[in-house]
């Protein structure tokens, strides 16, 4: 990846984050960040131009028909789905590197939370998440993150995990680019989450979004070691990952 790229991911991200906060303030449509007309340039010259419209827009473009969690469990077997605002977002089979990322990142955080005799517990996809656990009412959100963290063990049980998991991953596909950078940011933010990270191996770079404080993101490479936020002493090598 050269640096103007790299330069304009963080941007993306940013852009995304800001678009967010600013949402979630009520205040988007005066969020200064979205409307510079340098930031809008730099993200022309990598074809990103409307980005702001396609992947970080939180208004609605039209009327849609809201889905609930009785739709996901009505699909055929073997198919995979997400909802998200009440809206259904199929899953692709996982590539290659998307299985070599997940079973890296899963063996070194299952290694080092063994080794610390830790009480948290790491699980990969499939397993379901059900973010609004206190709302009873609330069935317009199931997920499937590729890998997550939970350190609270009220929050399991036999179905999957009920509440806000401490630490969400999400490895990047063509058709979850969308869902993973902005929709899901939006939502683990909003239901709790702690920190996100977002690794795609198309642009070959990991994004950490520390949500509890609210912080910018900070983007590393695949040749980077990445500390993670809610393990003090856990930082992880990508130098290692064998793609």
């Amino acid at each position: 990846m050269d640096l103007l790229s790299g330069q304009s991911l963080y941007i993306f991200s940013l852009l995304c984050y800001t678009v967010f906060i600013y949402k979630k303030r009520n205040l988007f449509f005066q969020a200064p960040f979205v409307h510079n007309l340098y930031y809008i340039k730099k993200l022309q010259t990598i074809g990103l131009a409307n980005i702001h419209r396609k992947e970080c827009d939180p208004m609605p473009l039209s009327k849609e028909k809201i889905y609930r969690l009785d739709d996901i469990y009505s699909l055929p077997e073997g198919q995979r789905a997400e909802l998200i605002d009440g809206q259904i977002y199929y899953m692709a089979p996982p590539g290659t590197a998307h299985q070599r990322i997940s079973t890296f990142l899963h063996g070194t955080i299952f290694n080092y939370i063994n080794s610390k005799n830790g009480s948290c517990e790491v699980f990969h996809a499939p397993f379901a998440v059900f973010l609004q656990a206190e709302d009873k009412t609330n069935d317009l959100n199931y997920l499937e993150p590729d890998l997550l963290v939970i350190c609270d063990k009220n929050k399991l049980d036999g179905k999957g995990c009920h509440g806000a998991p401490d630490w969400t991953l999400e490895i990047v596909s063509p058709s979850s680019r969308q869902t993973d950078y902005y929709k899901k940011l939006s939502l683990y933010q909003s239901s709790g989450v702690r920190e996100y990270w977002i690794i795609d191996p198309a642009r070959e770079v990991v994004i950490v979004y520390d949500l509890a404080n609210q912080a910018p993101p900070v983007i590393y490479r695949f040749n980077d070691s990445v500390k993670s936020g809610i393990f003090e002493d856990l930082t992880i090598d990508f130098s290692q990952l064998k793609l």
